[in-house]
């Protein structure tokens, strides 16, 4: 039994000495991320200290994984270089100034209205193409023009309608203005500055990369860019994205039907503080800036992360344990 004399000493000793209530709150959320059978590999970093970096199963820390939808962020920080680079006049830029080679004749009306923030922030009005129109999306001869002329089910800038074939064309969309393919554009203001590999990805009938799904990072490289997001776009002392379009990102612009979520640009916002990528299967980005964290979780790729379910699970280890560790 533990007694009120060995609480005191126990308590005394962790006051005189932090490491050791860090350490029990490492161990804390260890065994709760390896609990969940999803789970392939965490890694927690507070400050410039990594608290936890754990591959209970999958192929582990230094090799890739499919992050899934977590595309869609990295896809909306490449948005933010082109922007800052003069190559995007900005987030009202329409598609038919950005890119009107990409419309079809036959696209829905509205089509070439579309604003950069329309598209980023998954408000493009048109039918998504995810969840049970995948696959006939993913199959068409041209995913871009597929998805433009997709049904009008709301106006321009309405509300959030989750669509990989909307980033897909946000994606289409920057290589066209930028001259360069968003394997190139991620690798160049990406992976050199931060240091990490950026294999080539699945690419369209057309030859353009995936804009918003299907990118492989290992969970090392995925802590990086969390780091990015917690720091203000800065990395090791250099100035990686635009503080404001970083800080702009990580305002709420309109909010997920399913998670309850805000989401900013291409970024999901909790009301804990979170920012977070968020992948299908339960791949996470996730950067808290007030209490310095940033968290990396790769999870079985094949198995559903619902809102209710296992990302519900991550959800309550990112605002428990690992806030526990601030």
């Amino acid at each position: 039994m533990f007694s009120r004399r060995r609480f005191i000493v126990a308590s005394a000793g962790a006051l005189a000495a932090p490491s050791v209530l860090r350490a029990q709150g490492a161990e804390t959320l260890r065994e709760a991320a390896t609990g969940l059978d999803q789970l392939h590999a965490i890694l927690v970093q507070r400050g410039d200290e990594t608290l936890l970096a754990e591959a209970p199963r999958g192929p582990g820390l230094g090799r890739v994984a499919n992050i899934k939808s977590c595309s869609k962020s990295v896809l909306a920080l490449l948005l933010g270089t082109a922007i800052e680079r003069g190559e995007v006049a900005g987030l009202d830029a329409t598609l038919s100034e950005v890119a009107p080679d990409l419309i079809p004749s036959d696209a829905t009306e509205g089509a070439g209205d579309l604003t950069m923030s329309d598209l980023v922030t998954l408000r493009a009005g048109l039918e998504g193409t995810s969840g049970g129109n995948y696959g006939a999306w993913v199959r068409s001869r041209n995913w871009v023009a597929y998805a433009l002329r997709q049904p009008r089910v709301a106006p321009n800038g309405g509300w959030m309608i989750y669509s990989t074939g909307t980033t897909h064309v946000l994606g289409a969309a920057l290589a066209t203005a930028t001259g360069k393919s968003l394997l190139q554009l991620a690798r160049e203001r990406l992976g050199t500055p931060l240091g990490i590999e950026v294999p080539a990805w699945t690419r369209d009938p057309q030859g353009f990369y995936f804009g918003g799904n299907e990118m492989a990072l290992t969970p090392e490289a995925m802590l990086r860019i969390a780091v990015l997001m917690r720091d203000g776009g800065a990395w090791d002392g250099t100035q990686v994205i635009a503080r404001d379009w970083v800080t702009r990102s990580q305002e709420g612009q309109t909010r997920s039907r399913w998670s309850g979520l805000d989401y900013g640009y291409g970024w999901f916002l909790s009301p804990s503080g979170w920012t977070i990528g968020r992948g299908y299967g339960g791949q996470i980005i996730a950067a808290q800036p007030e209490r310095g964290l940033a968290v990396a979780i790769t999870s079985d790729p094949t198995r559903p992360a619902r809102s209710a379910g296992y990302f519900g699970d991550l959800m309550a280890l990112l605002d428990g344990p690992v806030l526990g560790l601030a």
